[in-house]
């Protein structure tokens, strides 16, 4: 029956990412890395990906995308998939890793966080910010590391779980040579997900955290819909003045907003004890072990 399901679950995902990449190179009109994280998570989540591709970020006609995604639900898809991407490739990096230093099942979780965040923060958030902040890499860094972290906690949350438990019920899954292993993070990836969407939502309601930006320039003027795109160019195809007043108030309306160190240290604690929580309540169904026989 696994193995049936197993099978089903890759063709799907196949077709759903063939989509997802097809799309996002003719049809894309947000950032490199903005579909660098949806083709990830379809990679990672197969046809949950892609549904929720469909749902919150595909332009749906030319000049439809601004409007479309406009919605602060859709916009907390957007941002997560960030987080999500960034978590899960580096989490999957290094549980691909581990197994061959033969560590107990604590130590595993503690490397694979790790790399989940350095993945998370320095390549899909601060990295996706850069050009909000002049180019400058490091007030990227420090301008979402708060976001970040408290998303990221909510994703392992999930993720976490569900790998241990899993890797305690499927033996061999912790191979990567083999399909369990696979099925077991993409698993992983949607319930991390899920339970991740949340706090996600509430960021970007409250200008924490980005969402979803289109490219100035690659979106045209929507038709019958009564608005043109912020984005929109002049018909010499150069950037006019009507243009540059869009980006301006794109750039303004995606402004990010900080809480003070008091409130943003709630946060983080809060998304840690829920977290270790979690693990601690995982621990009472699958030991969770930092030494030899874990």
């Amino acid at each position: 029956m696994l193995d049936g399901a197993m099978l089903m679950w890759f063709v799907l995902t196949g077709a759903s990412l063939l989509f997802v990449v097809w799309d996002s190179v003719t049809n894309g009109v947000t950032s490199w890395v903005q579909r660098a994280a949806w083709i990830l998570v379809t990679a990672y989540t197969g046809p949950v990906g892609a549904f929720f591709y469909l749902l919150g970020c595909r332009r749906p006609f030319v000049g439809g995308h601004d409007r479309f995604t406009q919605a602060t639900w859709k916009q907390g898809i957007n941002s997560e998939m960030h987080c999500l991407a960034g978590d899960a490739t580096g989490i999957i990096v290094a549980a691909s890793i581990v197994p061959a230093f033969a560590l107990s099942n604590g130590w595993d979780v503690t490397i694979e966080y790790a790399a989940a965040f350095a993945f998370g923060l320095f390549i899909f958030q601060a990295l996706m910010m850069l050009g909000m902040y002049d180019g400058d890499y490091l007030k990227a860094v420090r301008k979402t590391v708060f976001a970040e972290t408290v998303s990221m906690n909510f994703v392992m949350v999930g993720m976490i779980p569900t790998m241990v438990v899993l890797a305690a019920a499927w033996e061999g899954s912790m191979n990567p040579l083999e399909p369990t292993f696979w099925f077991r993070m993409s698993l992983a990836s949607v319930v991390g997900g899920i339970l991740a969407y949340p706090i996600n939502y509430w960021l970007v309601n409250n200008h924490l955290k980005h969402g979803c930006m289109t490219l100035p320039g690659a979106d045209g003027p929507a038709p019958g819909m009564g608005h043109r795109s912020p984005e929109a160019v002049d018909p010499t195809g150069s950037h006019g003045d009507m243009a540059m007043k869009g980006m301006e108030g794109m750039h303004h309306s995606m402004a990010m907003k900080s809480l003070p160190l008091r409130e943003s240290a709630a946060w983080v604690i809060g998304s840690f004890a829920v977290l270790l929580a979690a693990l601690w309540l995982t621990h009472l169904w699958v030991p969770i072990r930092f030494t030899a026989g874990g």
